[in-house]
């Protein structure tokens, strides 16, 4: 039976291989015997299209009760500390970390591309190129390629089922969505009718040390004993606690592991983590009550579980586009363009809406019906990978790329 490294690298199944005992070899030794406290960015992917006008709510001149005379969510929240905006009534749980300076937003932020296509609009996201989807690596895998030597063979983890766009490249990056896959995760229909089985160690070796040529951070035995100690790091941080708090379901469970990894002190750098549902074509108001009060909860959780380690952290949460200013005849909104981004963390300078909120007047709409983008969602990305990867080059990250980077939103 023959494996594809490419393949399995992609899919993210070097944590699929079956754990088993032996002693820890040099590499990953060096890498994870001792603690490694560092700071961390991570990005977590609102797939969907979240609607930015529900999230910040501007008060302004009435005009979003016109366009929205069904749709718009009490005001209140915010008001006191940001005149002219209001938080969706959801996100009260967030409302203290506002206040506190950890929590704020970015207003009108997408990407300079007009396109409407979930498929097309998450791509260019990830790849970090708007508009140029033949972009070989991600944005997230350039970053941390273009930063120090590898540090930790952990050193970035999606919390995903399988690894996505952003951080597949030629690092090297782990992806599994929950504690039991480190553990034993089957390769899915892989070839030779690998339906089933898990990798042996040896198997697993083979696979990496058969690829000499290709740059894998580690050889097999080294990744090996490194998916071995981070099983046992994250059984151990389970076993601390960190359960209260999260709110049942994938977004919860992904907070919960992503603090997990964090608090354990691997050497994570990178972390990535996704929530969907979020294309509200009908029903919105109860949609968005129940994702919103999910999001909130979970990013709560994740503040408090990690205590002193949330001052090394910065979180964005952004979205791949908007939706339109004026409701459907469903009680929805359809794709739009400018949306709202947030920032979180102790690295995070917080309790503010950034950005240039162009306004909702018919000739301030994007093409008539959505809200306009003012900043490019790549100077949020930027800033916050600026404040967090020493040295990162954000030529090489975001390619093409010539604007600012959005320096408000990191405490220097």
């Amino acid at each position: 039976m023959t494996f594809s490294r490419r393949l399995f690298l992609q899919r993210g199944a070097i944590a699929g291989a079956a754990l088993g005992g032996g002693l820890l070899p040099g590499f990953a030794r060096r890498a994870l015997a001792q603690e490694r406290k560092g700071k961390v960015f991570v990005f977590l992917f609102l797939r969907g299209a979240l609607d930015g006008l529900s999230v910040v709510v501007p008060n302004g001149d009435g005009r979003l009760a016109q366009l929205r005379p069904q749709l718009v969510p009490p005001s209140g929240l915010l008001d006191a500390a940001v005149p002219g905006f209001s938080l969706h009534p959801a996100l009260a749980p967030l409302l203290p970390l506002f206040r506190e300076g950890t929590l704020g937003f970015v207003h009108a932020v997408g990407s300079p591309d007009s396109s409407r296509s979930h498929f097309d609009a998450q791509d260019y996201l990830e790849l970090g190129t708007p508009g140029v989807k033949n972009t070989q690596d991600g944005f997230l895998a350039r970053a941390v390629r273009g930063t120090a030597a590898v540090a930790s063979p952990v050193e970035a983890v999606a919390v995903t089922q399988h690894l996505p766009r952003s951080l597949q490249g030629d690092r090297g990056a782990l992806a599994f969505a929950t504690l039991e896959q480190l553990r034993v995760r089957p390769l899915a229909g892989g070839p030779g009718g690998a339906r089933g089985r898990s990798l042996s160690r040896r198997a697993f070796e083979a696979l990496y040390d058969g690829a000499a040529d290709e740059p894998v951070g580690a050889s097999g035995k080294e990744a090996f004993a490194a998916v071995e100690l981070l099983e046992r790091k994250l059984g151990e941080a389970r076993l601390r606690g960190g359960e209260g708090g999260y709110p049942n379901g994938y977004l919860g469970q992904s907070m919960r592991l992503l603090a997990a990894l964090i608090k354990a002190d691997v050497g994570l750098r990178v972390g990535f983590a996704e929530a969907g549902g979020w294309d509200t074509h009908a029903a919105q108001p109860a949609v968005l009550e129940r994702n919103l009060g999910d999001l909130a909860k979970a990013l709560a959780a994740f503040r408090a579980d990690l205590g002193p380690r949330f001052d090394d952290v910065l979180l964005v949460a952004a979205t791949e586009f908007g939706r339109t200013a004026r409701q459907n005849g469903a009680l929805g909104t359809d794709h739009g363009h400018g949306s709202v981004a947030l920032y979180l963390g102790g690295a995070a300078n917080g309790g503010k809406v950034l950005g240039n909120f162009p306004g909702l007047a018919e000739h301030q709409l994007f093409e008539g019906r959505d809200l306009a983008v003012t900043t490019d969602l790549r100077a949020v990305l930027g800033a916050a990978l600026r404040s967090q990867l020493s040295g990162v080059d954000l030529a090489s990250v975001f390619p093409g790329y010539g604007g600012p980077v959005l320096g408000a939103l990191a405490r220097v």
